[in-house]
């Protein structure tokens, strides 16, 4: 029989990271894999919802690998700027009284994570008083209340801003704010890396560009699963659940990704100049473009639950390494390198690759997900 955890047992731990890096407010669980195309028939048919389940955790080849470091060298430097680039921005809303001194980022786990990372010791640097916390959200669930209560017992609720890597077409957006405001009666405030669909408050760009983390998964984000939520394993007073991914401990790449991205911030000027289109100003313009894509997609392919489309290269990677794809479209299938990873995993798995560059819009890649019969 499960039961709560009582707060002596709430221990927090940072998975493969340092302790100071970050602490995931979650609950460790052990947990059946399901394989991916009965775990597709439930969630499709809707007798379980996704965070019920999960399949293992598949393991990147060596090719594989060998792409993720050819997009780092690439990569790292630009991410240390954006890096910057959100760490001014948050700075400048704490000296206009918008945003507490007592920064608290919440990482959205598991994508969130590396940034929410490199953020904290970006702004540590830079003289701020910053805590860390990995949270999770489930679409159709919310933010985990009881991890919530935890962070607001300990910070001010004004200086909470949620972290994750990219934006896609804005649902897990959509879930943050319904969830944060039936918690506080405020807004939530979101910064990521991309933000192609024009729906993060703040952002380093809005171009959909090959964030090298966005490409792996559990191995670059502090060896956890994606969040869990079942009645039998997780109780009222727990917080959600994750599997510790022991099994890709030996290439797990967490703390020296990190740490290598923080060397490049070390090296840069106090300021980076923000990038025109990643002004307030320009997420309209984004937004419409975003929307209008995955109508254009939608009718294209006939698709009625929307949940099937999975937008940018990061969301259209990770479709393809943990879902079943229809197919891929591409911007370019030859002249783009930021689509070599995702390119190479539809080739091995035999998944169907379209170049469609008047159907992507603002997005590199979008994956269709197999509607199950």
């Amino acid at each position: 029989m499960n039961r709560p955890l009582t707060d002596t047992e709430k221990r927090p731990f940072s998975g493969s990271y340092r302790p100071e890096d970050v602490e995931f407010l979650l609950k460790p669980v052990a947990l059946e894999p399901t394989p991916v195309e009965e775990k597709e028939r439930r969630i499709q048919a809707g007798v379980t919802h996704y965070s019920e389940m999960i399949s293992e955790e598949r393991r990147p080849d060596a090719r594989y690998l060998s792409l993720f470091e050819a997009s780092c060298r690439l990569g790292v430097p630009r991410l240390a700027r954006d890096i910057r680039s959100l760490a001014g921005q948050i700075l400048e809303l704490v000296q206009q009284g918008r945003l507490n001194r007592e920064i608290t980022l919440c990482s959205l786990v598991r994508a969130g994570v590396p940034y929410g990372v490199l953020l904290k010791r970006d702004l540590a640097r830079l003289g701020a008083d910053v805590s860390h916390f990995g949270i999770s959200i489930i679409r159709d669930r919310g933010l985990d209340e009881v991890a919530m209560g935890d962070v607001l017992a300990r910070r001010p609720v004004d200086g909470v801003i949620f972290v994750d890597g990219w934006t896609g077409k804005g649902a897990i957006t959509a879930e943050l704010t319904e969830s944060w405001r039936a918690l506080t009666d405020r807004e939530p405030m979101l910064a990521v890396i991309a933000d192609p669909c024009g729906r993060a408050n703040l952002c380093g760009s809005r171009e959909d560009w090959l964030i090298p983390s966005g490409i792996l998964g559990g191995n670059v984000s502090g060896l956890i699963s994606r969040s869990i939520l079942r009645s039998d394993l997780i109780g009222p007073g727990d917080y959600h659940g994750c599997i510790v991914l022991d099994h890709l401990a030996d290439i797990d790449l967490s703390r020296s990704f990190v740490d290598r991205v923080d060397v490049a911030l070390s090296s840069l000027a106090d300021r980076v100049e923000l990038d025109p289109e990643a002004e307030l100003s320009a997420a309209a313009r984004f937004r419409t473009e975003a929307d209008r894509t995955v109508a254009a997609v939608a009718k294209r392919f006939g698709v009625q639950n929307r949940n099937r489309i999975k937008p940018g290269i990061a969301e259209a990677t990770r479709a393809v390494l943990r879902r079943r794809p229809d197919c891929v479209l591409v911007r370019s299938l030859s002249q783009d390198p930021d689509l070599a990873a995702l390119i190479h995993l539809c080739r091995q798995d035999g998944v169907d690759l379209i170049a469609a560059p008047e159907l992507t819009g603002p997005y590199r890649a979008i994956t269709l997900i197999r509607e199950t019969k």
